[in-house]
């Protein structure tokens, strides 16, 4: 019967349920690039990270560092259902108050400010967000926190970060009854694969920590009083074999895109 009625209507089944998978926005890299003859700068994004989302349910749209104030941040979120800030350089430590580390990234003011005005408004408007290693960083900036800027120097060793694109898998210990945990649906360490040479310091206000490491590095956290907030320092997007934070994301957008765009409590 429902086949019938979308047919009737001129929409086919497939056309139907593409037009109820929620829209997540990803934030990208701007960094010089080639591809053929080209050599230019370039906004662009490793292919895992919309697969994953894509695997999840979601429709996977890239979101480009470019001139950002309140009002545009907005606008930008009008179209979205759910948001993910995504890995890249280093946060730049002006944004909380420090010095750089030597060994910092050379900072990118423009995607700094980009992703701390996507995050505010997404707060205020109660859309769905994922932070992921950077995306934890920055979460944790905007909310008045600070960052350890070097581990090994707080370590001793390079766990975190071995260099080299090759990443190093360490456990982390889930916190339970936090939204983590739920979205896992387990308390189980996770085999998290990291390349983060920074990490969450002084935390931020109204965040809650919901992961750890052995040797106490937080590597998770979530933003209390929101429908989704959630952030991890490891990077999920390397497991497509476990794309549950992916799943718990696009399933909360696409209750958000349910009630708060139609009004629908169903």
């Amino acid at each position: 019967m429902a086949s019938s009625v979308s047919n009737m209507a001129g929409v086919s089944p497939t056309s139907a349920m593409s037009s109820s998978r929620p829209v997540i926005g990803l934030t990208t890299y701007l960094e010089q690039a080639k591809t053929g003859v080209w050599d230019v700068p370039a906004a662009f994004l490793p292919k895992i990270y919309f697969e994953a989302v894509n695997l999840a349910g979601g429709i996977a749209v890239l979101l480009p560092p470019q001139p950002i104030d309140a009002a545009i941040a907005n606008r930008m979120l009008d179209g979205l259902d759910g948001l993910i800030i995504c890995g890249g350089k280093d946060v730049d430590a002006a944004r909380y108050g420090q010095e750089a580390h030597p060994l910092n990234d050379e900072p990118r003011p423009d995607r700094d400010a980009l992703e701390d005005e996507l995050l505010t408004a997404a707060i205020t408007r109660g859309i769905p967000f994922l932070g992921i290693c950077r995306g934890a960083q920055i979460l944790n900036v905007n909310r008045g926190g600070t960052l350890i800027q070097h581990l090994p120097d707080e370590l001793g060793a390079d766990t975190y970060q071995k260099g080299n694109a090759v990443f190093n898998t360490v456990d982390v210990a889930i916190t339970p009854h936090t939204l983590l945990a739920e979205v896992l649906g387990s308390t189980e360490p996770v085999a998290g694969e990291m390349y983060h040479h920074q990490a969450i310091g002084t935390l931020g206000s109204g965040l809650s920590v919901v992961g750890k490491t052995d040797d106490n590095v937080i590597e998770a956290i979530q933003l209390d009083g929101v429908p989704f907030g959630l952030a991890v320092q490891w990077h999920p997007e390397q497991r497509l074999d476990d794309i549950r934070l992916f799943e718990g994301l696009v399933q909360a957008a696409a209750t958000y895109a349910q009630t708060a765009r139609t009004g629908s409590t169903s």
